[in-house]
């Protein structure tokens, strides 16, 4: 019986063999690269891969079949990789993105017209501040308003919360963000404090209503345990929750908003800090209709369609793996009007200015369905 010492020697006397054919197979596709670049053809050729890997799958022992498709599709797109950095071949994409660097100004600009969704005194505002000194702001009615003022050119940017450390994700935008055209170009997290508010006057033990946004109401779930038969009513914000309470005049209502919020609209503040945790944060971006690129861009975020077959996601994920790439977030959302087909929303922790981020961008946009690249920017 071999000992593991020997085992293993036998795998480091492959394992160089395997770096020199590595190296050599490379070398010859460097030719391939010059040859095609010559004749004016296509780095990829889909039906030579499906060929290469059929050739693959049939040749290989019955168990060793699916170890070797995975491990020659890698290589095939490590091949396609290498050839075009040999032919200097750059996506659409990576030439949209070098050029929005280029022509992008070096600083934020301090004023402009913003779409923020609610009324005054909503953490839509809060978060616009953080990105702009003199903000001109437009108010929605909803999520989707914002989109639409970007879209039409009614505002240069616009301001969404896109997820909360707490009640997770703002599924909304995320569907939005499916439909509409547009580009983050810097994002922020705003510390959320909740109060309940109430008009002057009013008790505890009085409060037969609380409204608020759901993901505040979700926020401070433990807290509303305390009006067991309280009716709970969702509004399309923290701020016009309040708003409408005040309008009211009730003395049976309550509002689940921030300090500045009872401030604005006159009612005072029964508890604070009412919120599930304390370390609450939710994250806003910025977005405008055209790609803007910031210096200092370190975080990416983009969509993808994949094809719905075993592999698909890791396929992707593969790629950031190999080239030591930080994923920082990965959602999902059901595209609508397909049966059990989703989208998946990546946050990418990589510099733009990274050769390796170039490259797994060529690779992400030629392996999926369908891809969007959301933009690069960074956080405040």
């Amino acid at each position: 019986m071999k000992t593991i010492r020997e085992c293993r020697e036998r795998i480091d006397s492959i394992d160089a063999e395997l770096i020199r054919l590595l190296d050599e197979r490379m070398r010859v596709a460097e030719e391939i690269a010059e040859i095609k670049k010559a004749e004016g053809l296509p780095v990829e050729d889909r039906i030579r891969e499906l060929e290469k890997l059929e050739r693959v799958t049939d040749g290989s022992a019955p168990d060793m079949a699916g170890y070797n498709k995975m491990l020659w599709s890698s290589i095939m797109e490590l091949s396609k990789d290498h050839q075009r950095q040999s032919a200097g071949e750059e996506t659409p994409l990576i030439r949209e993105i070098r050029k929005a660097i280029e022509e992008t100004g070096n600083v934020f600009p301090e004023t402009a017209a913003v779409a923020c969704q609610g009324v005054r005194g909503a953490y839509s505002q809060e978060a616009c501040g953080k990105f702009f000194k003199m903000p001109r702001i437009m108010f929605t009615r909803n999520f989707e308003g914002v989109f639409a003022a970007i879209n039409s050119g009614l505002c240069r940017y616009g301001v969404l919360p896109l997820e909360n450390s707490t009640a997770g994700s703002v599924n909304k935008v995320y569907d939005l963000m499916m439909k509409y055209d547009f580009h983050i170009v810097r994002s922020a997290r705003v510390k959320i404090n909740h109060c309940l508010l109430v008009n002057p006057c009013t008790r505890k033990e009085d409060i037969r209503e609380v409204i608020s946004h759901e993901q505040a109401l979700a926020q401070c779930e433990n807290y509303l345990k305390g009006f067991a038969d309280t009716l709970i009513t969702t509004a399309e914000n923290t701020a016009a929750a309040a708003k409408y309470v005040t309008e009211s005049g009730r003395r049976d209502i309550a509002a689940i908003g921030s300090a500045e919020n009872g401030r604005l609209y006159g009612l005072e503040c029964l508890d604070s800090g009412i919120q599930d945790s304390q370390n609450n944060y939710t994250r806003f971006i910025c977005i405008s209709k055209d790609l803007e690129i910031y210096p200092g861009a370190c975080k990416t975020s983009i969509m993808m369609i994949l094809d719905h077959k075993p592999g698909s996601l890791y396929n992707v994920l593969s790629r950031f793996n190999a080239a030591g790439i930080n994923l920082e977030k990965l959602e999902s959302r059901p595209l609508p009007n397909r049966d059990f087909e989703f989208m998946f929303y990546f946050d990418i922790g990589e510099s733009v200015y990274s050769e390796g981020f170039v490259r797994v961008m060529a690779q992400l946009e030629e392996i999926s369905r369908e891809f969007k690249y959301l933009g690069s920017y960074s956080e405040v």
